[in-house]
């Protein structure tokens, strides 16, 4: 969570960190600062509570101060207000620093501090490092940049840090252990992000920073070194994402607008990923087909909507397949001792490669013997090259929080990998194979219908906008869907939702229904529709208001549903994909009627990198 900025250069730094974190206000809108270092001994801290608004109202654009960092925050330690958002200024004024992430022991660093003779300013774990750097300047003598590294050796917990001395203008100094910080390359200006989206109105060069990462920035370039001061030999990568991709594009939020990329996201996740006539697919995965048959079980790790992509990926995996496929929260899986046996292939899915509870599972799966491979939309993320393998998904940047194309493609990406897996098994048959392949061909122009029915769900939404809670019902492959349909709601809307199995109803969320209580019914032409129906006719007996989703055609919740829309007819394990658009498009109106923030819904952060 937290988002990082910084430049130095010839430019204003103002606009430029203003700009930036507007990109980055995604991970969390709490509260914003920047300080500015004008190179006469003394800092220019502006601050403010709430959106980056109230903040950006404060800053004169036009400032020609060439040199500063910003922060955008998350609230962890202390309440979101003004006195707690970054930068934190030492006592005596000369050091200033940003901060992602948590540091465990600050209270006892805070107490050594004032037993130093140290007072504190807020109530952040943050304000414990820009004190500790200047008490080991004032004190012991050291240079800023000494004190700086010894100071990240004295913390401990998950950081990104970015620091900057009043009476040296001619860096900044950063640190990564855990949330991501990356590095643009300018001509005669270096710039400092938590993710690359602020760099690319700037420069496509970047360099990414590992985990024990130091980096000093200058208006020449960066130089990055490990703590015991080697080099780190970090390569410049160049970045193909288009910084106009990252813009709203004349759609009133970047939900909604990712919402309606999902066809050209999902041909993007296919594009190359298609085999000619008898090939096998062509994942580009490092290992050859007798290390692939090699794998015995995947153990599948995700938090939150990749979770539920996950879920969705068991029922491919285990039935194209044949392979065991467990799944568990990574928050939830190290802590608990787990038992990887040999052959395990430990699958983390994450949209941004960042999730910290994601990649410290992939880690101990890891130190237990497994091979790793991530599902991940972020070329150069840490999940990317912590892992042994990756799976890009492709879908382009994703601002919004609440995860919407990442998810289909996610799925997708899924299926190919279930598929690729059933070939070197020898566990899929080959015209079930061809018909999933050309149905995944055709299935950007399915979702291209599903999203046409923008309208019925506009009227669904302006039904129900009021509704104290949702029920949603799926089984199967769509019982995952059902899931993600209440998570989405929960997550904009702010009204209660739970997403059940179907046959799981009755025993206890039957006792919610009544006539107030509208349940939205996932029904597609597979093997559960039957029974599904017969859920739903316990549901409508106890007044449920039924809002289905069918397969076009399907008269079979005619008479007991409220309302009813039929999707295109897909093959069932394609039914997910183009099932789950409209439960976003639901979500989003009535998130809009109810006048929520879309983008930014309270208390979430798009990249969750604490645990």
């Amino acid at each position: 969570m937290c988002g990082i900025v910084g430049y130095i250069g010839d430019q204003g730094a103002a606009s430029i960190l203003v700009d930036g974190l507007r990109s980055l206000e995604y991970r969390g809108y709490d509260s914003a600062g920047i300080a500015l270092s004008p190179g006469t001994g003394s800092f220019t801290i502006l601050r403010a509570s709430g959106k980056l608004a109230n903040l950006a109202a404060k800053v004169d654009r036009a400032d020609a101060t060439p040199l500063g960092i910003g922060h955008t925050r998350w609230a962890t330690h202390g309440r979101p207000t003004e006195e707690n958002a970054h930068p934190h200024r030492s006592q005596n004024g000369k050091v200033v620093a940003v901060h992602n992430g948590i540091f465990e022991n600050f209270l006892e660093l805070r107490a050594d501090l004032q037993n130093a003779g140290v007072s504190f300013a807020s109530e952040t774990d943050t304000e414990v490092f820009p004190q500790m750097v200047a008490l080991l300047m004032r004190r012991d003598g050291l240079s800023f940049q000494d004190a700086f590294i010894a100071s990240v050796k004295k913390v401990r917990g998950i950081y990104a840090l970015a620091c900057l001395h009043a009476d040296d203008p001619s860096r900044i100094l950063a640190a990564r252990s855990g949330p991501p910080l990356c590095i643009g390359l300018g001509e005669g200006e270096t710039f400092l992000a938590s993710d690359v989206v602020p760099l690319l109105a700037h420069t496509r060069r970047v360099i990414f920073l590992e985990d024990g990462d130091l980096a000093v920035l200058t208006r020449e370039g960066a130089d990055v070194f490990r703590l015991d001061g080697k080099p780190a030999g970090r390569a410049i990568q160049v970045i193909p994402y288009d910084p106009v991709a990252a813009e709203k594009g004349g759609y009133k939020h970047f939900m909604q607008k990712e919402i309606f990329e999902q066809p050209q996201a999902l041909s993007n996740t296919l594009l190359n990923r298609m085999p000619l006539e008898s090939e096998g697919l062509p994942l580009d995965l490092p290992w050859s087909d007798d290390e692939l048959r090699a794998f015995t079980r995947v153990s599948i790790l995700a938090c939150g909507t990749s979770w539920h992509a996950g879920l969705v990926g068991k029922f491919y995996l285990e039935q194209l397949a044949r392979i065991g496929t467990d799944i568990d929260y990574a928050s939830e899986f190290r802590y608990r001792e787990p038992v990887v046996v040999p052959g395990t292939l430990a699958l983390g899915i994450t949209q941004s490669g960042e999730t910290a509870d994601t990649l410290a599972a992939l880690k101990e799966a890891a130190s237990r013997g497994a091979k790793t491979l991530a599902i991940c939309n972020a070329q150069g993320s840490t999940a990317t090259r912590q892992c042994d393998a990756t799976l890009l998904t492709h879908a382009g940047p994703e601002i919004g929080v609440a995860s919407t194309k990442a998810f289909t493609t996610q799925l997708a990406v899924l299926l190919l990998l279930a598929l690729r897996l059933g070939e070197v098994r020898g566990t899929l048959d080959p015209v079930l194979r061809d018909e999933l392949l050309q149905g995944l061909r055709e299935l950007p122009a399915h979702l291209e219908r599903a999203l046409a029915l923008e309208p019925q769900l506009k009227k669904w939404a302006q039904a129900w906008q009021g509704a104290r809670d949702f029920l949603y019902l799926g089984r199967g492959p769509l019982y995952p869907i059902a899931l993600e349909g209440a998570l989405k709601l929960k997550e904009i809307s702010y009204i209660h939702a739970e997403g059940y199995p179907a046959g799981e109803m009755k025993h206890g969320p039957i006792a919610l229904i009544d006539a107030h209580l509208p349940v939205v019914a996932l029904l597609s032409e597979d093997s559960h529709r039957e029974k599904t129906l017969s859920n739903l006719q316990e549901a409508a007996a106890r007044e449920g208001r039924i809002l289905g989703l069918v397969t076009e055609g399907d008269k079979g919740l005619d008479g007991i549903a409220e309302s009813v829309l039929g999707l295109p007819a897909v093959h069932p394990w394609l039914a997910p994909i183009v099932y789950a658009v409209p439960l976003q498009l639901l979500a989003y109106h009535v998130a809009l009627l109810r006048g929520c923030d879309v983008d930014q819904p309270r208390n979430l952060a798009k990249s969750v990198t604490v645990e």
